[in-house]
């Protein structure tokens, strides 16, 4: 993006903000209510990247960029930063942490520079919490409380294992999921309440999330994937059903587990 474009879709901001004939539902937001926009256009962002479709990929950067323009519109109307301070801020950020880059220091591989970054960031967020008075050195601070729980949960087991709070192996792993399977068991057969349900299955899942991590996969990528591969199977089973003039609602599950089989199968000659 040019300067010149740069400069007119701030422009474009500043008016649709205009308390004199400014757009009214513009004029309304605030950064609380502009927040669920802002993660929704990240996840269209990664939908575009997963279906390898540049020209949506395109359009929804662009939607994600009006995104952090109406942030800092919003900011500099309330005295905070602007725009400009937004992009030098990211832009000394970035040569901060590639000084292999920028500077003297030596990165050999992608994994070294992983490792490089976090400790960049670790020091920052100490300073930070410092000079605010907050500093608890924890291992944890800086997990965004608002991060989806599964890659909430990723960074923090991930965290916790950079300073030893973690299984050497897989095998203890497998374990505790058995465990945490075990414990819901026990618990919906002595019908506990809803609360410790709950907490059961919520352990259930943070262990996932700790194997999944410790295979190196990403839980949010993995599920994503299982969540397309039951839609794309679903609607197999209803095209299959549609062929014999029939609904998911006047079929049997009896009748609907034999086509999602056959869905199965076919995805496996395809």
């Amino acid at each position: 993006m040019t300067q010149r474009n740069i400069d007119r879709l701030l422009e474009i901001m500043a008016r649709l903000r205009d308390p004199e004939g400014g757009c009214p539902w513009d004029l309304q937001q605030s950064f609380a209510t502009i927040a669920p926009y802002t993660i929704e256009e990240a996840y269209e962002v990664a939908d575009a990247i997963s279906r390898e479709d540049m020209a949506d990929l395109r359009d929804e950067l662009g939607d994600l960029l009006l995104q952090v323009v109406f942030h800092a519109r919003m900011a500099e109307e309330a005295g905070a930063f602007n725009f400009d301070e937004v992009a030098q801020a990211i832009a000394d950020k970035m040569i901060r942490r590639h000084p292999h880059v920028f500077g003297d220091e030596r990165v050999r591989t992608a994994a070294d520079q992983s490792v490089a970054w976090e400790n960049h960031k670790a020091a920052e967020r100490l300073s930070q919490a410092t000079e605010k008075g907050t500093a608890s050195r924890s291992a944890l601070d800086g997990v965004a409380i608002a991060l989806p729980a599964l890659t909430r949960a990723l960074k923090l087991q991930a965290r916790a294992a950079r300073v030893g709070f973690d299984w050497p192996e897989i095998a203890p792993i497998f374990d505790k999921i058995k465990e945490e399977i075990g414990e819901l068991s026990e618990a919906l057969a002595a019908n506990a309440t809803k609360d410790r349900v709950a907490d059961e299955l919520g352990d259930i899942l943070f262990a996932m999330v700790n194997l999944v991590r410790r295979l190196e996969f990403d839980p949010e990528a993995v599920l994503r994937q299982a969540n397309g591969k039951f839609e794309r199977r679903f609607r197999r089973v209803e095209a299959l059903l549609a062929e014999r003039g029939r609904t998911p609602a006047d079929s049997t599950l009896a009748e609907m587990d034999a086509l999602w089989e056959e869905a199965k199968r076919e995805e496996k000659t395809s």
